[in-house]
């Protein structure tokens, strides 16, 4: 087996051609050592609840995708990912963004587009390496004071939402590049 090797396994309930794709490290198994996986891809599976094979790999676990499903609720378990770096879960049945999301504090792109999350908790300010956020068709009406404090924050999609106003001091926001607040309720824009 050469230094790298790629396990595919194919999702039972699979929609589409996609597949389940975990990068290894070299393989230890025969010395007792498991192996490292780092992105799993659960998008298009039908799931209504997050596989819980996930969370064997907890420590390695750097990208996480389970787009397009049926999932309604986050395990806490989830949030013991402390590698994860990539977490997307658009088109799901999510109604909430459980504040166990600030422990997830090696974040750097959140997808949760497509959901029916209100509201993102105010704890979200501990993510601070979160560069990417798509949260766009959500019925979302305001941002916590705490998402100013994202300030490695460089693209923010919020489309489709139901903002009604930003954060007074949004503009702390200094290294943010892209910015989508289409279809919106805003009326005014902070200084």
């Amino acid at each position: 087996m050469d230094n790298y090797s790629t396990l595919q396994l194919q999702c039972l309930e699979m929609t589409t051609k996609r597949k389940l794709i975990g990068r290894l490290v070299p393989c230890r198994c025969f010395r007792g050592e498991e192996e490292v996986i780092s992105v799993l891809d659960y998008s298009h599976c039908s799931l209504q609840q997050v596989p819980k094979e996930i969370f064997s790999f907890e420590r390695t676990l750097e990208e996480l995708y389970l787009d397009a499903n049926q999932i309604e609720e986050l395990p806490k378990q989830l949030f013991n990912c402390q590698a994860l770096k990539k977490l997307s879960m658009p088109d799901n049945d999510l109604s909430n963004l459980p504040t166990t999301i600030a422990s997830l504090v090696n974040l750097k792109e959140l997808d949760i587009s497509k959901n029916g999350i209100q509201e993102f908790p105010d704890n979200i300010k501990c993510c601070k390496g979160l560069s990417v956020v798509e949260a766009s068709v959500n019925p979302i009406t305001k941002l916590p004071d705490g998402f100013t404090q994202l300030l490695n924050l460089t693209q923010l999609f919020l489309n489709d939402a139901f903002l009604e106003y930003l954060p007074a001091n949004f503009g702390r926001l200094s290294k943010l590049r892209i910015l989508e607040l289409r279809e919106n309720h805003l009326k005014t824009m902070p200084k």
